[in-house]
């Protein structure tokens, strides 16, 4: 029987990064591989030129979508592979439509983005990239010579904005710590909640009880500025927010207010816009650290590729399926 054919669209240069001899060697063994020769992310005019012979797809980040016209031209198509986090904006109606399979490696991606989270959470909670300036500037731990003492986590309330990939696997991380756990977010089930060992509650309680509030919910219309001044003025003074998300879910000038006012302290992997401007206050406040969008893997992130090519190979081999998206998920992810 003839081996399916996989097409590949990241581009030469990203094949370090993100494959590894495993993730190859495996994809070799149940496919034929054709590969958009360019050095960078295929465009529309890559996708129409290479998706007529594959049975299969490999797609990461700023690939250009598998839209209307390109789905056409790919009469063979079955199934797609993305290595990446969002993926509502490669695929399109006429995708959905065709039932071509849609497989994500969003959990292995969030599982890091979690781990840097955790990081940040105990980081931010002892002040330390604040501190770091300060005791080059002469001082030391004295608290009446530092203006953001370090604080501990323990018996700390975390309120978690989305039971995400990323969510879940921070609540399996804290799990550890002696924490209570507060979770916002409205597709949780009563059981669901209780299975993880967190209580659910309104985005105003979570904001009024939450020591840390790290957020983690996708980016949509509906989620745009989810903590809002409202619930920033709700927040407990010398309390933490860390985003790792998306910057968008925060309003990002109130923030700004509450933090030159000395409220609270903030740890930032994104920001919106990103970069943030070069005379933005959330590059020169003490009590804010910004790190630009390095929460995701940066430089390896072949376990994507082995979780892609896995998820094919199940496929193909009519084995049970994982890790597949479906057109009924995009109300709750991006």
């Amino acid at each position: 029987m003839d081996k399916p054919v996989v097409a590949i669209t990241i581009g030469k240069a990203y094949y370090g990064r993100m494959f590894n001899k495993n993730s190859w060697e495996a994809l070799k063994g149940f496919a034929h591989i054709i590969e958009h020769e360019g050095q960078f992310e295929a465009t529309k005019q890559d996708l129409l030129a290479l998706l007529p012979k594959a049975d299969a797809v490999i797609t990461g980040w700023d690939v250009a979508p598998l839209d209307n016209d390109v789905i056409a031209a790919a009469p063979r198509l079955k199934a797609m592979a993305h290595m990446g986090g969002s993926i509502a904006r490669y695929t399109s109606d006429a995708l959905w439509d065709r039932d071509i399979l849609v497989f994500s490696t969003a959990s292995v991606l969030g599982q890091g983005v979690a781990e840097t989270t955790l990081g940040m959470i105990i980081t931010g909670m002892k002040r330390i990239p604040t501190l770091v300036h300060q005791v080059r500037s002469g001082k030391w731990r004295d608290e009446n010579s530092i203006a953001w003492p370090p604080r501990e986590i323990h018996g700390k309330t975390v309120g978690i904005v989305a039971a995400s990939n990323v969510g879940r696997h921070l609540i399996r991380m804290l799990q550890v710590f002696s924490v209570n756990i507060l979770v916002y977010d409205p597709f949780l089930k009563p059981e669901d909640a209780a299975a993880l060992g967190v209580n659910s509650v309104s985005m105003e309680e979570l904001a009024k009880r939450s020591d840390i509030i790290t957020l983690h919910a996708p980016s949509k219309p509906e989620t745009r500025h989810i903590l809002s001044r409202e619930l920033m003025q709700l927040m407990k003074d010398d309390a933490l927010i860390v985003n790792t998300a998306r910057g968008v879910l925060i309003d990002e000038i109130a923030l700004i207010e509450e933090l030159e006012k000395g409220r609270f302290y903030a740890f930032l992997d994104v920001t919106d816009p990103e970069p943030p401007p070069v005379d933005s206050p959330l590059r020169r406040l003490e009590n804010v650290a910004v790190v630009p969008h390095i929460a995701g893997c940066i430089h390896d992130c072949s376990q994507l590729s082995e979780l892609a090519v896995e998820n094919l190979r199940r496929f193909f081999a009519s084995e049970p399926l994982q890790n597949r998206i479906t057109r009924e998920m995009l109300d709750r992810i991006s």
